[in-house]
């Protein structure tokens, strides 16, 4: 999908920048303009972690698992249908049987039969395993009718969530949720597995402290075997990296660099084209994680569960296999439906330009894939600098809808003044700050888009439009493979600690497309004697190549590019606009 021809504005930095020793002056500006005010701040030792005693219930579930574990009770693990759900079943699956408990089993619902959540269907299909305890992973903290189905049939339940809670708690026995009332744990962004990972932290802790291992003669598990897990989710989840969650994911980069991780991380980075020797965050964004969610997106999660469940590199190959395909298959249904949405904004770029223009997009077509419509609307609000919904056709006249939204507006906030404006209209929402999910009638669809457009100008009257937000002219001495080591090195990048982003006027020396989409470029630095490779993927091709331009702007990233042994500086250019 074409860019919008962008304005861009530097990230503001604090007057008075700290010398701290060993951070090149580039980056310690980057971290101050991303708020890092300490240099402990810097410290990505596990060691900084919070303390699991912080997480309210921890302990309350720690002693229910315990109790199942010694009694040797049926533990069913529900998870959800993307990486983050997957990751946090894996990993719950594997600890828990570490500790010794015998009887685990997972279930993960089919997007499109049984819904998001621990739903009345999957408690029914649930009770065939015959449970004596639900473990619910990254879901449930709206699952009121289904927790309560479930205690009438006896089966106890634990809730591990991350999302924003509504009105009303589920009755379960224990609920473990950063975000819940009363919960003071200081990062409020854990992703569902970081949230696992912290309950296995609470339940080492608790058999610790009654000489259970010492008793059943059992070596206490390691759990930063299971970093890679907790990186994988915590990454492909697009949840905020503070410092809590930039120690979970720099441990788990570790532990994959070091040739670590499970089988199935590898064989996912493998069939991606990623070197787990070199690895950084954005390996597992675009590479590891879209081919696990792929699973979720047109089948079944179940695949990419046992693709990470693997004992093997030669068993995880199969699976990683059968995700690569059903990711190529994803790919294409995405690319059929930007197309329709290129063709519904029509007009609306222009009236981007006017008070008049809007401030949220509503998005539907029925032929749409409800599993690919989290995508297309990312895809739309990255180029839009709009709120976006885009809904797809369920069963019955339902639409879902997937939201996803731009600094500054809480989406399920968002959702939620809507369905206290209109009562009738939602059926089922629920999600975070920057991603959200809906279901309504498709007679409602309207009202919906109006009631969100409304919303979101009385919060965000004025919407930032074609402002792109960079850390500024990079000068040319920096244009090198040095300061793109230490940028590539100084993260982990992503959410809400982006990835350093530049901007400048360079000299067009060569353009051409690679690959189908991808604009391979040369350019020069008008200060500097030597070009640089840039290259700039999913571009116009009908706007490029453009023979005639000799001189564009650009926003790009510094990167290493690593071929047949061989480092070399490229630019990865964001946004281009010829000169």
């Amino acid at each position: 999908m074409p860019a919008l021809a962008r304005s861009y504005t530097e990230r503001p930095v604090p007057d008075g920048l700290q010398a701290w020793p060993g951070v090149p002056d580039l980056l310690r500006k980057i971290y101050a303009a991303r708020g890092i005010a300490s240099e402990q701040e810097l410290d990505l030792a596990l060691a900084r972690l919070l303390d699991p005693k912080l997480l309210l219930n921890a302990d309350l579930a720690a002693a229910r698992l315990a109790a199942a574990i010694e009694g040797q009770q049926r533990i069913l693990i529900v998870g959800d249908f993307d990486a983050d759900g997957a990751t946090s079943t894996v990993l719950l699956m594997a600890a828990l049987r570490d500790f010794g408990a015998l009887n685990v089993d997972f279930l993960v619902p089919n997007r499109f039969e049984y819904g998001y959540g621990l739903t009345e269907k999957i408690v029914d299909l649930a009770r065939t395993k015959t449970p004596d305890l639900i473990v619910t992973v990254d879901n449930g903290i709206s699952s009121i009718n289904g927790v309560a189905l479930a205690k009438t049939y006896g089966i106890d339940v634990v809730i591990t969530d991350h999302h924003l809670p509504g009105d009303r708690l589920p009755a379960a026995d224990v609920i473990v949720n950063p975000n819940q009332p009363g919960c003071s744990f200081p990062s409020k962004h854990l992703a569902g597995v970081g949230v696992s990972f912290y309950l296995m932290l609470a339940l080492r802790s608790f058999l610790r402290d009654v000489d259970y291992f010492e008793e059943k003669n059992i070596e206490e598990p390691k759990l930063v075997n299971y970093l890679d897990l907790v990186a994988l989710g915590t990454v492909a989840d697009v949840v905020p990296l503070d410092h809590n969650n930039r120690i979970l994911v720099a441990a788990g980069i570790r532990r994959i660099r070091q040739g670590l991780a499970c089988p199935g991380v590898l064989e996912l980075l493998r069939v991606g084209k990623r070197d787990p020797e070199r690895l950084v965050a954005s390996d597992l964004a675009f590479s590891a994680g879209p081919r696990l969610n792929a699973a979720g997106r047109l089948d079944d999660m179940t695949i990419g569960i046992e693709c990470l469940r693997a004992q093997s590199l030669s068993q995880a190959a199969v699976f990683a296999a059968e995700l690569d395909g059903m990711n190529r298959e994803r790919q294409r249904i995405e690319r059929a439906m930007q197309l329709d949405a290129e063709r519904l904004m029509v007009g609306i770029e222009a009236a981007l330009e006017s008070a008049a223009g809007p401030s949220a997009l509503v998005l539907f077509e029925p032929h749409w894939h409800q599993g690919v419509v989290g995508i297309l609307a990312s895809r739309v609000k990255e180029k839009m600098d709009l709120p976006v919904f885009a809904f797809a056709s369920a069963d019955d006249g339902v639409l879902k809808g997937s939201g996803r939204s731009v600094p500054g507006l809480h989406l399920r906030d968002t959702l939620e003044i809507i369905a206290r404006q209109h009562p009738d209209i939602l059926q089922r929402f629920g999600g975070h700050a920057m991603a959200a999910g809906v279901s309504l009638a498709y007679e409602h669809l309207a009202t919906f888009r109006e009631a969100f457009e409304q919303a979101v100008r009385r919060q965000r009257p004025a919407a930032s439009g074609s402002v792109l937000i960079t850390d500024g002219v990079l000068p040319p001495e920096l244009l090198d493979l040095q300061t793109a080591r230490q940028l590539r090195e100084g993260g982990p990048w992503g959410q809400n600690f982006t990835e350093p982003l530049f901007d400048g006027d360079f000299d067009l020396i060569d353009q051409k497309i690679v690959g189908e989409r991808h604009l391979k470029l040369r350019v020069r630095h008008p200060d500097a004697p030597e070009a640089l490779d840039a290259i700039a993927f999913s571009i116009d091709t009908k706007q490029w190549p453009a023979n005639e331009v000799k001189s564009v702007r650009m926003a790009y990233r510094l990167d290493v590019n690593h071929f047949r042994g061989v480092e070399r500086l490229q630019l990865v250019v964001e946004d281009l606009i010829a000169q």
